[in-house]
């Protein structure tokens, strides 16, 4: 089996000065603004490819996690995962340096050690841990509730 997803981007003008627009084929995103300012200043009016990865590579472990939950004979109740993604200065440009991912979740009858070890394996395992693995840093802070 094989997916192919789509996304698109418009964009006009300079670097600094110019304006995107990020669209997904699913509609998530339609026309969404991107530019200088919301990756660098904190603009929040638009979003960013950063928090644009952040929010994949969460959504891809969490998904990891609960399918490998699952493969388990166990659920989660709850799986709540944040991305922290940072962009660094890499001589005239710029790299994404390191990506700290955290998951919470609430899995009855799971003990702590095979709840790390399945945490671990689904970071491993997810397809966007595969693609970002060029990113010199990529850690997991594993929370098990309850």
């Amino acid at each position: 089996m094989a997916a192919e997803k789509h996304a698109s981007v418009h964009w006009e003008g300079a670097g600094k000065t110019g304006k995107g627009q990020v669209s997904t084929e699913t509609g998530a995103l339609k026309n969404y603004p991107y530019g200088f300012a919301s990756r660098f200043e904190d603009d929040k009016r638009g979003t960013n490819p950063e928090e644009i990865v952040g929010a994949a590579h969460a959504a891809c472990l969490t998904m990891a996690f609960a399918f490998a939950l699952e493969r388990e004979g166990l659920a989660a109740t709850k799986i709540d995962t944040r991305a922290a993604v940072r962009l660094a200065k890499d001589g005239d440009g710029f790299k994404i340096d390191r990506i700290a991912l955290e998951l919470d979740a609430s899995v009855p009858n799971l003990d702590e050690a095979r709840f790390q070890q399945i945490a671990a394996a689904a970071k491993a395992g997810c397809p966007l841990s595969k693609a970002l693995a060029s990113v010199p840093e990529i850690t997991l802070k594993a929370t098990l509730a309850g």
